[in-house]
């Protein structure tokens, strides 16, 4: 799909680029994170321990005080909702650690509400199964697409 600028009346096309590093995605992110997702960072590269053998690309916490996992692709990738339900199910099982996070992150207790966590997918695409396999899988999975101009 083209993208235009108007400016006086003047459409202009605009050229699309591209992330040069998943990481340049992610740093962009985590440096907007309250503006984008009204989210507050935890931590970076999260480590899901030796047994998990993972890192969680950013941990957050929301405004609600939800936990927030957010997952970057730089390319169209269906593992991205299947590392996704990997690291919701770990965090399920490990409150412990994400609260121990969430205070050395944020500097005080926090009372974490863990009946909503959510999952931020960002991904330059989706497939139509992946569409539709958040749709129907009940996790409160966000698929969110970006355009670099």
């Amino acid at each position: 799909m083209a993208i235009f600028e108007i400016d006086k009346g003047k459409a202009r096309r605009v050229k699309l680029s591209e992330f040069n590093l998943e990481k340049d995605l992610q740093q962009l992110v985590e440096k907007n994170l309250e503006t984008i997702f009204n989210c507050r960072l935890i931590a970076t590269e999260f480590s899901t321990g030796n047994i998990h053998s993972g890192r969680i690309d950013t941990l957050a916490i929301s405004e609600d005080n939800n936990p927030v996992i957010i997952e970057y692709k730089k390319v169209a990738s269906s593992d991205l909702i299947n590392q996704s339900l990997y690291y919701l199910h770990w965090i399920r099982d490990h409150k412990g650690d994400f609260q121990i996070a969430t205070n050395r992150a944020l500097g005080k207790d926090i009372e974490v509400d863990w009946s909503e966590i959510r999952v931020i997918c960002l991904a330059p695409e989706y497939k139509k199964y992946d569409l539709h396999a958040v749709q129907v899988m009940g996790a409160n999975i966000e698929l969110w697409q970006y355009k670099t101009l």
